[in-house]
């Protein structure tokens, strides 16, 4: 268990992660000397540096630490910063106090009550969902989010009053969320992933029911209706479900879309929630709201306070986030990366648009996913009209021979498909009449959405 109040000196080797910005941002505002590593430079490091957090990113011995402080610093690493790396070995070699991510937000939420939201899909919009809910109450929250809430421009919130409430993102990724003890907790979804670490399916829903076994005596599991749940790993809770097309404890009814916006009511053991508006689109997003409407009910935000806060609701980056609406195109980006996300995001498109043509760029991302769910990306990427796959993103993985983007496509029964490079995307884009367009994918497919918006913008000029 480790020990923050000595710790003046904070490092990060990875600190352009979303979850390692988050810490940054923390640290620097507890009043800490915070600076780190990234690979390459990116919007979210550009801001660090920006609120004052020096960034480098090439190894430079001179910008790491110094020995003479080592007691009074803390290194933070993410599981993707390979052993091999330079600056992660001499710290070692150093005898610097050297954990992972995972470890910190453990640490940070002891004493306080934890409120965290676990799942294969849906955990960033589910958190920051939550987030906004308490924040915009009078509970107030702290809350580290997986993605940049776009009310609050940031991935890191702070209490304006003495709430105890933290809101966390439980990463499975790495068993990371097993670092978390909450008073709360939300089970998204538990389809098969992440099977470069957990081996097999059987093994990560082991890690979620170890993960329902640390929620606090007398505390609550909320979980999706339909997802398989042990509850004999915890007898000492009080489980509910929630849905937006199934009967459950907290569901969604009377769902209708009136100028672009979903209309609803939620039924719960609380009372009826009425009235509920939420402009960000997506089918999966009322069921996601619902979820977090749950949560805040649970910790006493008030119906009142959610009926006039959902309309407000702004949504995260990278999470059907509607980067432009032309008078011809309206563009779509998403950081779906399993088939189920993928088919979530598509189908509600096709709720929200009926009857228009949707145009689809994926990035594949890592080898060990693709080769896994290669069938999986091919049927989903068939609900598109029209499909663009780029080459797989590695990030920490090595190539597998035979796993690449041909690996989708042959397996796909859509006429309209094509393999593309990021470096030709614009010229490529002049081949399709774009009606709905969709980025899908976690790798650097976002480098692309700005190009993108001033593409669709020149076009519209014409």
């Amino acid at each position: 268990m480790i020990e923050l109040g000595n710790i003046k000196v904070v490092y990060l080797l990875g600190i352009g992660g979303i979850g390692m910005s988050a810490l940054a941002r923390y640290f620097k505002f507890a009043g800490q000397r915070v600076s780190g590593y990234d690979k390459t430079p990116s919007p979210l490091t550009d801001e660090l540096i920006s609120e004052g957090i020096p960034v480098h990113f090439s190894e430079d011995q001179k910008l790491l630490p110094a020995i003479s402080e080592r007691d009074q610093t803390i290194v933070i690493f993410t599981p993707a910063v390979p052993e091999s790396f330079g600056e992660l070995i001499w710290l070692r070699a150093n005898n610097f106090n050297i954990v992972k991510r995972s470890e910190v937000l453990g640490a940070l939420s002891r004493g306080k009550s934890c409120l965290a939201v676990a799942g294969t899909h849906g955990k960033t919009s589910v958190t920051t969902m939550t987030a906004y809910l308490l924040k915009e109450s009078h509970v107030d929250c702290c809350a580290f989010m997986g993605g940049i809430s776009r009310n609050y421009g940031t991935n890191l919130l702070l209490p304006d009053n003495d709430s105890d409430k933290m809101v966390a993102e439980a990463d499975e990724f790495d068993r990371s969320f097993l670092r978390l003890f909450p008073e709360m907790a939300v089970i998204t979804w538990m389809d098969p992933d992440h099977l470069d670490i957990y081996g097999t399916a059987g093994n990560l829903v082991d890690a979620f029911a170890i993960f329902t076994g640390q929620i606090h005596k007398g505390g609550v599991l909320l979980y999706r209706k339909g997802v398989a749940i042990d509850k004999s790993w915890n007898k000492e809770i009080r489980y509910y479900t929630y849905s937006a097309t199934q009967d459950a404890d907290f569901r969604a009814v009377n769902v209708v879309v009136t100028n672009g916006a979903y209309h609803f009511d939620v039924e719960s053991p609380l009372g009826a929630v009425k009235g509920i508006v939420l402009h960000y689109p997506g089918l999966m997003n009322v069921e996601n709201m619902t979820a977090a409407i749950a949560l805040a009910l649970l910790n006493g935000v008030t119906k009142e306070e959610i009926i006039a806060s959902v309309p407000n609701y702004k949504g995260v980056e990278r999470r059907f986030d509607i980067r432009y609406k032309g008078k011809r195109t309206i563009y779509i980006d998403d950081y779906g990366h399993h088939p189920r996300e993928l088919e979530a995001t598509i189908k509600s498109v096709r709720h929200l648009y009926p009857g228009r043509k949707i145009t689809g760029i994926f990035q594949p991302h890592l080898f060990t996913r693709t080769r896994d769910f290669a069938d999986g990306f091919a049927e989903s990427l068939d609900l598109l009209d029209e499909a663009l796959v780029m080459e797989i993103y590695p990030a920490r993985e090595e190539p597998i021979p035979g796993v690449d983007a041909g690996m989708i496509l042959e397996r796909m029964k859509s006429k309209s498909k094509r393999r593309c490079s990021a470096k030709d995307f614009t010229a490529i884009l002049n081949d399709y009449q774009l009606d709905i367009l969709l980025t899908l994918g976690a790798g650097d497919i976002d480098r692309l959405v700005n190009p993108i918006v001033h593409y669709l913008k020149e076009k519209e000029d014409v």
